[in-house]
């Protein structure tokens, strides 16, 4: 995975294609094999990457199978980006109805 720009890392890079691999696999996790085959890298990578983001709180494994999948922190994410998209939202509906009164 090579970049031509000079403020990107090829690591980071790496975590936030995990971050995307996995989404979808969260009741039954992928293995860190799976993850190696998917992103075409070392069994080290992946396992080094899925410390990072376990550490992060962004991935954990499962209990049944120990593979690795994302953790509610994620999701949690995304709904506090739509909770603030809807107060967004509403704001703009009161904002238009206050200047459409006549």
């Amino acid at each position: 995975m090579s970049t031509d720009n000079p403020y990107t890392n090829e690591g980071q890079q790496r975590i936030l294609a995990l971050v995307r691999l996995l989404a979808g696999h969260e009741i039954t996790g992928m293995s860190p094999k799976q993850i190696a085959d998917q992103q075409s890298c070392s069994a080290s990578l992946v396992t080094r990457d899925l410390a990072n983001l376990k550490q992060a709180g962004f991935a954990e494994q499962t209990p049944e199978t120990n593979y690795w999948r994302l953790s509610p922190e994620v999701v949690q994410i995304s709904l506090r980006h739509a909770t603030a998209l809807a107060r967004a939202q509403d704001r703009l509906a009161e904002v238009q109805q206050r200047f459409s009164r006549t």
